[in-house]
Parts: C-alpha cells; sequence; structure tokens
C-alpha cells in the first residue's frame, strides 16, 4: 500500500501545529514545528487568506496525517460514519480512534502513530487472544488489547512498557500494566476523544 516516504515534519509543519509523528522528538527543541513555525516550501513564509473550502480541506488534512491513513481510506470512513446512527463527525473520529494502531499508540506501547501501525503489522499484538497484524483492524467493546507475551522480553518493548506507565490511558480503555493489555470499556465519545480537530469542517467539505 502507497504510504508517505517524505519528512513527516513537513506534514506538522503544513498544518500549523505538532502531529506528534516522530515520538520523544516532537517533544524537544528539534522539532520541526519549533524549529521553523511556518509551512514548508519557498512560499510558507508568505501571507496567505485562507478561504471557507481551504480551512475544511486543512481540518480533513490534519485528521488524515494525524491518524496516518490514506485519503481513500479516509473517505470510506467519512461513509461508514454518515451511514451510521448519530452525528457524522463524532462518528468519523469515533472511527478513527478504535483503530488497533490508534489503540497501541494510546496505550504508550508506541511512540507514534507511524511506530505502533510498524509494531502491529509485524504481528505484536492480539485481540481476545487471537494474533492481528492489521492496523485498521476496528475494535469493539469488550475486546481485549495485549502485547504478545513473547514480544514482552524485547528490549524495545521493555523500554516502551515502562514509559507506558507514566502515560494515562483514555477513560474507555482499561489498561492492566501486569498483563500489557487493555480491554474496551466502551466506544469513546466526543469528550473521551481529546482531539484538536473540528470535525465538523470536515462534514461540511465532504457534504458539498
Amino acid at each position: 500500500m502507497a504510504r508517505y516516504t517524505e519528512a513527516v515534519c513537513r506534514q506538522c509543519r503544513r498544518e500549523g501545529q505538532k502531529l506528534f509523528l516522530k515520538g520523544d522528538r516532537c517533544y524537544t527543541a528539534k522539532c520541526g514545528v519549533v524549529r521553523r513555525a511556518y509551512a514548508p516550501g519557498q512560499h510558507g513564509q508568505g501571507r496567505k487568506k485562507v478561504s471557507e473550502y481551504g480551512l475544511q480541506l486543512r481540518e480533513k488534512q490534519k485528521a488524515r496525517r494525524y491518524y496516518g491513513v490514506l485519503e481513500s481510506q479516509f473517505l470510506k470512513y467519512y461513509k461508514m460514519a454518515a451511514a451510521a446512527k448519530g452525528q457524522t463527525g463524532e462518528n468519523l473520529l469515533r472511527l478513527l480512534e478504535t483503530r488497533l494502531d490508534n489503540v497501541v499508540y494510546r496505550l504508550g506501547l508506541a511512540q507514534s502513530h507511524p511506530e505502533a501501525r510498524q509494531l502491529v503489522n509485524h504481528g505484536h499484538f492480539t485481540v481476545n487472544g487471537r494474533k492481528v497484524n492489521i492496523p485498521s483492524f476496528l475494535v469493539r467493546q469488550g475486546d481485549v488489547v495485549a502485547l504478545k507475551e513473547k514480544s514482552r522480553s524485547s528490549e524495545k518493548f521493555k523500554d516502551l512498557i515502562e514509559n507506558s506507565a507514566a502515560r494515562v490511558a483514555p477513560s474507555w480503555l482499561d489498561y492492566n500494566g501486569d498483563t500489557v493489555s487493555a480491554k474496551v470499556l466502551q466506544l469513546p465519545t466526543r469528550e473521551q476523544m481529546d482531539l484538536p480537530i473540528e470535525e465538523h469542517l470536515i462534514v461540511e467539505l465532504y457534504s458539498k
């Protein structure tokens, strides 16, 4: 599957805020947004008047880049959200939040969304006791996501597990540090999704 392979800091700079795509580096002075707080390209420092469409597009791009999904995937999620009961914008964010790679990231078992996607791809996690290596797998209420016992002994995961102890898991996930697993207590509500995304702008964009 096609993936963005250029410098990921350019994506954060284009959106004008940190998307935390490079893990710990995003919290240091080396962060691209800190070093160059303007959009990439030769016209990045120019003043631009953003239209209503431009605001909607930027919000959609921000969400897509934050979760690391392609345009076709994002459109698929939007159609699923529009067909479901409830508010389309909240449904869309809920679908993105319940992706397996995002759950791994939220639990602190990966430093960034790209790393979480890679770890899931490599088969380090199980859902209800069965190995799942599909990052886009959508967890449901009652599912148990766990790190494979064999993977816990690696130095990589020892550091991640130690760091995850300091991270507070979302309230819709019940994390157990002893078993390195989490149960999905419920599907997240908008109040439980602490995201700097104005989903109504995305809905307005696709509703045109």
